[in-house]
């Protein structure tokens, strides 16, 4: 090997040594933060879990309470989102994957649709709060904190629903179509089942994401220290009742917040595994 070789090998081991460092370094430091969150997060989470906190209402200050109203209040809210969402945004990415793919009106609602997944949801829950509780005489409601959920929800399954589609081979299309079947019925019966897995795992990761949003309910639902299951009245929620009770001089409820926040970082984790259980499932299903 001649010198110049031989310097060249050199400087690439060297190289590629300092990268496989930093690289080590670098995921190091990210897991420390996040094993140090997850510890702060059982050490002060799990001393008050216990059955009041799903049996109980939120109490008053330095009383025994749980969030009982909160949880119920999340899982309409979150319901909703879902509910409202999730059609519209399986509509959307339908027409993008197999009417508007080519067209240059394709390309702008893809671009307004990336621009919506992007935008914080603080601005969303003003938009809402403007377009809906301003409207209605400035009534906070459950409906108004799951629209703008929703519209967290819209851009995900559209995004979704379109990569999917586009992913189904064409001659799958191609073969049905063949047979005088109508498109509309291809898209339904066919193209729909072979896309469905991906659908669901990313209408399931759009409800991990609203579940911890708090911002937009700040100026929409607004949040209820009492039972209410009208959802036109303002209504607790999870993430809210947790940014209440995390910033109070009260130990009980500093407590709760601890609990509620461990118990929505296991559902989240949850949805999450199942996503990808539901991705593993589809892949070893088409192998």
């Amino acid at each position: 090997m001649s010198s110049v070789s031989q310097h060249l090998y050199t400087r690439r081991r060297i190289t590629n040594v300092v990268a496989l460092l930093l690289s080590c370094v670098t995921a190091l430091f990210g897991l420390f933060f996040l094993g140090w969150i997850l510890w702060t997060l059982l050490s002060k989470g799990v001393p008050g879990i216990d059955v009041n906190l799903f049996t109980k209402m939120t109490p008053p200050p330095m009383q025994e309470g749980g969030l009982l109203n909160a949880f119920f209040g999340s899982a309409v809210m979150c319901g909703l989102a879902i509910a409202i969402g999730t059609p519209l945004g399986v509509a959307a990415g339908t027409w993008l994957a197999e009417y508007g793919n080519a067209r240059k009106t394709g390309v702008v609602v893809r671009f307004v649709n990336d621009i919506l997944l992007s935008a914080p949801s603080i601005v969303l829950g003003l938009f809402v709060y403007t377009l809906y509780v301003m409207q209605t005489g400035g009534r906070f409601s459950a409906f108004a904190g799951a629209l703008s959920l929703a519209f967290i929800v819209l851009p995900v399954v559209v995004r979704t629903t379109d990569e999917m589609l586009r992913l189904v081979p064409s001659q799958m299309r191609e073969a049905t179509l063949s047979l005088g079947i109508p498109h509309w019925k291809v898209t339904v019966q066919v193209l729909y089942r072979s896309a469905s897995a991906g659908i669901v795992t990313g209408v399931l990761l759009a409800l991990a994401r609203i579940s911890g949003e708090t911002a937009p309910l700040l100026f929409t639902a607004f949040g209820n220290q009492y039972w209410n299951s009208n959802i036109f009245q303002p209504m607790a929620s999870v993430p809210v009742i947790m940014n209440q009770f995390a910033g109070s001089p009260y130990e009980s409820w500093q407590t709760l917040a601890w609990s509620g926040a461990l118990v929505l970082t296991v559902f989240v984790l949850l949805v999450s595994l199942g996503a990808r259980a539901l991705l593993l499932r589809n892949k070893i299903s088409n192998d």
